[in-house]
């Protein structure tokens, strides 16, 4: 939503709260329509269970910031969210049948998740994982896949394809 908002030049309106304040008829006039267009983007955006919440808000960004708190949660809980996006990062593995782009999404998942609390994870720590936690039947390939590659320049999607290639 972040992104539809700034790709229409309308993230300043929900952000910071603009409601239609400025200077001449002319741009009091495009800040409502920015505002409007701001409304509309968030409330299309939204399932029909969450409408009703955000259905009183006034402003662009008290909607937002419902939906801040809806989705994210305080400070607190978005720390104790993130340590359990955390462990279940370091718990994962991969099972004996799943398949390398399946496994890939979970982790994927689960890094964007943290990502998304403020976790500075980067593409090294999410490789590095990928390879301590892949079933046994990569064994073989991940000692070759260290030699070859410094994996501080490997992404998880060319290791991934690299692990793909492998699994045909």
């Amino acid at each position: 939503m972040k992104t539809l908002l700034r790709s229409r030049d309308l993230w300043e309106v929900v952000y910071l709260g603009v409601t239609g304040a400025g200077d001449g008829a002319q741009n009091n006039q495009e800040a409502r329509r920015k505002y409007a267009q701001a409304m509309t983007l968030i409330q299309q955006g939204v399932h029909d269970s969450l409408f009703s919440r955000i259905a009183a808000a006034d402003t662009a960004k008290d909607t937002w910031e419902i939906l801040h708190l809806e989705f994210q949660g305080d400070s607190q809980v978005q720390s104790v969210k993130l340590q359990g996006f955390r462990r279940a990062f370091e718990n994962m593995a991969m099972k004996d049948d799943e398949a390398v782009g399946d496994y890939f999404s979970r982790i994927m998942n689960n890094a964007g998740q943290q990502r998304s609390y403020g976790e500075e994870l980067t593409d090294q720590k999410v490789v590095e994982k990928v390879l301590r936690s892949l079933s046994p039947k990569f064994d073989y390939v991940i000692p070759s896949i260290e030699v070859v590659f410094d994996l501080s320049n490997v992404t998880p999607v060319k290791l991934m394809g690299l692990l793909q290639s492998q699994e045909e």
